[in-house]
């Protein structure tokens, strides 16, 4: 069964970053000059994957009562903060406006979502990693999409969304290792896992390292 689900987690992120390669091949603009299509979908594709971990730790904070999701969720309510402030300036339609926990546009996500929690939801030590999980992804994610544009606004909410998951990545690993539990990467690569973990945590331009 566990082999099952992390077979399955691949798939479904597997999916997600094939989604974000198709969408990077998008050059063209839409009405607004200002941004390319690739950035707007970039925008509206890390406002859903900013919410779903989000929901994820609300969900587990509510379930186990640890702190480390109590603190993190409200980091990544700053997150999203941060993400539509940009879809605001520039005009980009917001795909998670009005929808409450679990929900959202992109179907992929929302599997990712579905999966994590059930993961998180059978023991503290499984919600944790779970929340290791969503770093590593968002992580990945993020810096796919840093390449991708030259807008220093956008560049400077990425880089910060960043830090801040990696300093959540080191306390979800962490708390795992308080548990006797060893944490092995998934989508990271060994090396720059290790790196991550074994730095200090980061502060940086911007409130969202945290």
């Amino acid at each position: 069964m566990k082999k099952s689900m992390i077979s399955l987690l691949l798939l479904l992120v597997g999916t997600i970053g094939m989604q974000l390669s198709a969408c990077n091949k998008k050059n063209a603009t839409d009405n607004d000059s200002t941004l390319t299509a690739s950035e707007k979908q970039s925008l509206a594709f890390m406002i859903e994957e900013e919410k779903m971990a989000h929901d994820v730790y609300v969900l587990m904070y509510t379930r186990w009562g640890l702190t480390p999701f109590q603190n993190i969720k409200e980091s990544e309510s700053r997150h999203m903060a941060s993400v539509r402030s940009l879809m605001t300036r520039y005009g980009v339609p917001d795909p998670s406006a009005g929808n409450g926990t679990g929900v959202f546009s992109n179907a992929v996500i929302s599997q990712l979502f579905l999966q994590l929690s059930s993961k998180g939801d059978s023991s503290e030590i499984q919600a944790l990693t779970a929340g290791a999980i969503i770093e590593e992804v968002d992580i990945r994610d993020l810096k796919e999409q840093l390449l991708l544009t030259g807008k220093q606004d956008i560049r400077q909410v990425y880089e910060n969304l960043m830090r801040g998951s990696r300093n959540h990545l080191r306390a979800f690993v962490e708390q795992l290792s308080f548990k006797g539990i060893t944490y092995m990467p998934i989508y990271l690569s060994r090396d720059e896992f290790d790196t991550i973990i074994n730095s200090p945590k980061e502060t940086g331009a911007g409130r969202n390292t945290n």
